[in-house]
């Protein structure tokens, strides 16, 4: 955002993101402190092509630095950020997902993982017993693992870094946690790749605020007529290039977000994932 030097072009940036994003204008004061960092939340864009650049080592180490000083619940420290250097690793895990074939593009390609290993460990060493062995030990190991994710990319955009998160990991969850030799109550939340963008980039619409903002208590509305009104807002903005599975679906004559989520959820996806977290030693009860 150093190309704005006035408060008011990057307030109006931050305006005209919003606009893009949900549809709506939201106001935004020019005198507001941090107005470069809200133009970087409010204008977010994954990036899937990159230059042939490499990330400095000493840089990486930086921004995960900054990514693990996030929040974590009770300072429990339940995240860890795996940085995949090993080219052919890489490799291995695009292979796991051949429709994404930026894995292997990225300079740099990192796995942030659930570690919930560390406190059963710190109760032996301190003789302590561990009587919290059971969902929420995972819950709260994914939400931090999920904070640092988010805080990583910021800190990457803040230095002109374009990141892509890929939850795919996950399909493979078992292979991938061989592959880089995850030890039990440690899990792969998700990749990322990284690297200095080859181009901008877009802004996705999402779901207006009436639908995801709640005050007091959470309102229905009217589900049908507003994910009708996001589908057409979100086609005039971003339409999709292609249907999914159009063999088993056919083609939608409108073929909007609803349709392709439907789609997608259609089929069966992750079913094995809770067998893999308890082969992982996490108890879910």
């Amino acid at each position: 955002m150093r190309d704005y030097a006035r408060p008011e072009a990057v307030a109006k940036r931050i305006e005209d993101a919003l606009v893009e994003r949900f549809g709506e204008t939201c106001s935004v004061d020019p005198d507001l402190p941090g107005l470069d960092e809200l133009a970087r939340i409010a204008s977010h864009r994954v990036h899937r092509r990159f230059l042939p650049h490499p990330v400095e080592p000493t840089l990486l180490r930086l921004l995960c630095a900054c990514a693990l000083s996030a929040p974590s619940k009770s300072d429990l420290q339940q995240a860890d950020i795996l940085v995949v250097r090993d080219k052919a690793k890489q490799r291995a895990v695009t292979a796991l997902i051949p429709d994404m074939p930026w894995i292997a593009d990225a300079p740099a390609f990192l796995m942030f993982l659930a570690d919930a290993s560390r406190l059963p460990q710190i109760a032996r060493l301190r003789d302590k017993p561990f009587p919290n062995d059971h969902l929420d030990l995972l819950f709260n190991a994914v939400a931090d693992s999920a904070i640092v994710l988010t805080t990583f990319m910021r800190a990457a955009a803040a230095v002109g870094l374009g990141c892509c998160p890929i939850s795919a990991v996950r399909d493979r969850a078992d292979v991938v946690s061989d592959l880089l030799a995850l030890p039990q109550r440690v899990i792969p939340l998700a990749g990322l790749c990284l690297g200095w963008p080859a181009e901008e980039g877009v802004i996705t619409p999402r779901l207006d605020l009436s639908i995801t903002l709640h005050e007091d208590r959470y309102r229905t509305g009217d589900p049908a007529a507003q994910i009708d009104a996001y589908d057409r807002r979100r086609e005039q903005r971003r339409p999709y290039r292609r249907q999914r599975d159009p063999a088993r679906w056919g083609q939608a004559p409108a073929y909007g977000w609803s349709e392709d989520k439907a789609r997608q959820y259609a089929e069966p996806l992750r079913a094995d994932f809770g067998a893999f977290v308890r082969g992982k030693g996490f108890r879910l009860e």
